[in-house]
């Protein structure tokens, strides 16, 4: 027999899902984040393979992309003199062995900050999965007090005679 402390509250249930919901949307925000910084580690990866190739090319001769789709092929007149934005729309200019260390210390960096982010979406995955199975729980807990019909309470009379048992 379920008893009155153990029914579920609707207001817990509703409560739950609304935390499930805050953690979905944050789970959301956090996936994002390590898409783009899985984006700025790639397209690093590719500035600083650019900057190899344009070192070891003897024509510096280059593919820039102007937008639309569309590409010219570029001369670079000084491959050694790259300009680099270090943030706050600040761009210093640096040798290309330079750029590329610095290129390489934001992709650590990127990769540092990915994994703080990757835990912390794995926290808040571990703690949507205890909601969850809190609000399964509860919907099982609701599920069986539906099927449980009240039981009357039992009491014991005396029998009265029959008219008929009275007569004889």
């Amino acid at each position: 027999m379920v008893s009155r402390v153990d029914r579920v509250d609707p207001r817990e249930i509703q409560s739950l899902q609304l935390y499930l919901n805050e953690y979905r949307q944050q789970a959301e925000i956090f996936s994002q984040q390590l898409g783009l910084l899985e984006d700025g580690r790639m397209e690093a990866l590719a500035a600083i393979e650019t900057l190899e190739a344009l070192s070891g090319s003897p024509d510096s001769t280059v593919l820039l992309q102007i937008g639309g789709g569309v590409s010219v092929r570029a001369r670079v007149p000084e491959p050694d003199r790259i300009l680099v934005n270090i943030g706050s729309e600040v761009i210093v200019e640096k040798s290309s062995a330079a750029a590329q260390d610095y290129l390489k210390d934001r992709i650590t960096e990127m990769e540092a900050s990915a994994k703080k982010v990757a835990e912390t979406l794995d926290r808040i995955r571990g703690q949507m999965n205890e909601i969850a199975r809190r609000i399964d729980l509860a919907y099982q807990q609701a599920q069986a007090q539906a099927q449980v019909p009240p039981m009357a309470p039992i009491t014991t009379l005396p029998s009265k005679k029959s008219r008929n048992e009275e007569e004889d």
